[in-house]
């Protein structure tokens, strides 16, 4: 979806990248190993986005950091669109508002990075959740979003042992 609205394939990663989640952050060269781009179109980008005041960055040694900037009038909207066109907003639609015990959902792994990716890693949190009927939210939800989603359940009790492990898990949804 997103694609049909901005055709340059840099600047949509550097949304995804940045905008999904936004505690992500990132330097030049890790970019242009996830992107396996060149480092001109992503520099080209990045000078664009932080002219506009969308990224801001800082030094760390001898890299320059970006991450989105929160704070931007147009963040929220932005971060909304990036969310929709991954399906996040039919993932909770579909599943996690159905299921009705969830105190909080996560996504994890590659698109918690803000990669594009075709398996969506979600972590369910709550107590005596019907997995049964959770398999079938999933499949509903997998033909909406036209992606795979892997599942994982947690009790409330073993959530912050989880966070731990996998830092770069974001928050999608809490009661």
């Amino acid at each position: 979806m997103i694609d049909s609205l901005i055709t340059n394939k840099t600047r949509i990663k550097l949304l995804l990248r940045f905008f999904l989640n936004s505690d992500s952050r990132s330097y030049l060269r890790r970019l242009e190993s996830e992107f396996g781009e060149s480092t001109n179109a992503i520099r080209l980008e990045l000078n664009r986005f932080e002219e506009a005041g969308l990224l801001v960055s800082s030094m760390d040694k001898n890299k320059k950091m970006f991450r989105a900037n929160t704070r931007h009038p147009l963040f929220n909207d932005i971060h909304s669109i990036v969310k929709k066109s991954m399906g996040l907003d039919q993932l909770i639609e579909k599943i996690i508002d159905k299921l009705g015990n969830v105190s909080r959902a996560y996504i994890t792994g590659e698109v918690a990075r803000g990669l594009d990716h075709p398996e969506l890693d979600v972590v369910l949190v709550g107590n005596e959740i019907d997995k049964n009927y959770l398999d079938t939210l999933i499949s509903e939800a997998e033909g909406l979003i036209k992606r795979s989603i892997k599942c994982l359940i947690l009790r409330c009790d073993e959530e912050n042992k989880y966070l731990t492990e996998y830092p770069e898990a974001f928050l999608l949804w809490d009661e």
